[in-house]
């Protein structure tokens, strides 16, 4: 009888401490994927033929010196959701990366450094890494966003990097009739002085601001966006040693090796996009101008650079019964670097959502490969410029034709084939193109929730990838095959 009296207080006890919490409506959302996937070569180099004896068999090896290997393996990843309403207006939301690894492959070492797609390292999404944590109050003067939320999304998927670190931010967001404005304030960058970082500095931070505006009309919509960065990660990183101002106006000393430098960035956009649908035809564009300027400290005073890039992007899709087909052609400007004044491309990116090809320019394909590189550092994920926090394609023309069935309602089968030029190259170079590409994706929907996908890509390296013509380099195509399981909930 003692025990069941003391249960029962036990209990007791539980639910009056848990009184407030049962109030709170929790809503748990998220994905899961399972992939696949084999690369024929880590590289595009060919390089030359080694004719050397094998001293066991007694034959030339045959092999190309710069002969890669393939890879294939398995890796997954877990995204977890959850908001808490606490009261009507009210939530708290949260999102977290669990399990994000190759299946028995190995783990990373621990460090300091963010993932380039999560606000925890690389080690702690193998394991669990939480990437939003914000307060969402819709007041009856608008709506608040407090914590570390999405950030550099926008418009269409070109220029957005939502997949990419989020950002510690205040947004305010408000709504008059069939128009969405709003500010936001995030902090990209924090070098100041804490029990966790023993600076000898103050203010190498980078922070950005924004404004935007939407009109929602019958049949689309379209909006303006405005951000200034003030990105001061190198504020106060080295004085000036070298005697020339190569690419990016980046000192270089007599051997030609890039030498750290101060600067300060000041990085100002406008992006506009629509979005319409008309009849069958969906179209959406984007176009992203950025100016700006570097202004070097300390003794490199007088190498002021200015800043300028050129961003476009136009998709449209028609789709007719089981039938759908369209294209898109994007434009970003490239800098070659000749020009120590200025700044003419590069500095920002296509964004790391925008993934138009399975294999070129491919975030994803990056993040579990790695880059595959090209001669003279070229690569088939471009970047920007250096500490700017975006990402994506850059210094390119793009092109792409798709068409895609739906045999039975639901299986999609999609092929497209593109082509992509660099912009600008630098001098000597052996050429522009980039390559072309074919891609064939499969999808089948088993479930409202449960989708199977596989595909295949194949790349015609361009001779973008082979460096100076005066090295008379050689590169190999490239191809791959991969298949993925999804679940959403």
């Amino acid at each position: 009888m003692k025990k069941f009296w003391l249960v029962l207080l036990s209990v007791g006890l539980i639910m009056a401490f848990s009184v407030s919490a049962f109030a709170v409506d929790v809503q748990v959302s998220g994905s899961y994927y399972a992939a696949g996937m084999y690369l024929d070569q880590t590289s595009l180099m060919k390089g030359s033929i080694d004719k050397s004896v094998n001293p066991y068999t007694g034959m030339a090896s045959g092999l190309h010196n710069n002969d890669s290997i393939s890879t294939a393996f398995y890796f997954q990843r877990l995204r977890v959701r959850t908001d808490f309403t606490i009261s009507p207006g009210l939530k708290f939301i949260t999102r977290f990366d669990a399990m994000e690894r190759i299946w028995g492959g190995a783990r990373s070492e621990p460090g300091t450094t963010y993932d380039t797609q999560s606000a925890g390292t690389r080690a702690e999404n193998e394991n669990i890494a939480f990437d939003w944590a914000y307060i969402e109050y819709t007041s009856p003067i608008g709506l608040f966003q407090v914590g570390y939320a999405e950030d550099n999304v926008w418009g269409t998927v070109f220029g957005s990097s939502g997949s990419g670190a989020p950002s510690g931010q205040i947004l305010y967001g408000a709504q008059i009739g069939q128009v969405t404005f709003g500010a936001e304030i995030a902090k990209e960058g924090e070098k100041s002085y804490s029990a966790v970082n023993p600076a000898t500095a103050t203010d190498n931070d980078y922070d950005r601001y924004s404004a935007f505006g939407i009109y929602n009309f019958k049949g689309g919509e379209t909006g303006l966006l405005f951000t200034y960065s003030r990105i001061a990660n190198d504020k106060q990183i080295s004085s000036y040693n070298g005697t020339t101002i190569g690419a990016w106006g980046v000192p270089l000393n007599m051997g030609g090796s890039p030498i750290p430098y101060a600067n300060m960035m000041y990085i100002y956009t406008l992006e506009p996009y629509a979005k319409v649908k008309l009849g069958p035809v969906k179209l959406e564009a984007e176009f992203i101008y950025g100016w700006g300027s570097i202004n070097p400290e300390d003794d490199l005073k007088g190498y002021d650079q200015q800043l300028q890039d050129i961003m476009a992007y136009l998709n449209a899709v028609v789709d007719v019964g089981p039938i759908y087909f369209g294209g898109t052609v994007a434009y970003m400007s490239g800098d070659n670097g000749q020009n120590g004044s200025q700044v003419k491309g590069d500095v920002l990116g296509g964004g790391m959502d925008w993934n138009p090809c399975l294999i070129m320019f491919n975030q994803d394909l990056t993040y579990w490969v790695g880059p595959i590189n090209g001669y003279g550092g070229s690569s088939n994920f471009s970047g920007s410029y250096p500490n700017t926090g975006y990402g994506g394609m850059t210094n390119a023309w793009f092109g792409q034709l798709k068409a895609g069935i739906h045999p039975i309602s639901n299986l999609d089968i999609n092929t497209a084939i593109s082509y992509a030029k660099a912009d600008e190259i630098p001098g000597g170079w052996a050429g522009s193109s980039y390559g072309w590409e074919l891609d064939v994706t499969g999808t089948y929907k088993i479930t409202n929730n449960l989708s199977y996908m596989v595909g295949a890509g194949y790349w015609w390296v361009g001779d973008y990838y082979k460096g100076l013509a005066s090295e008379q380099n050689d590169v190999r195509d490239e191809y791959m095959f991969i298949n993925k399981l999804t679940l959403t909930f």
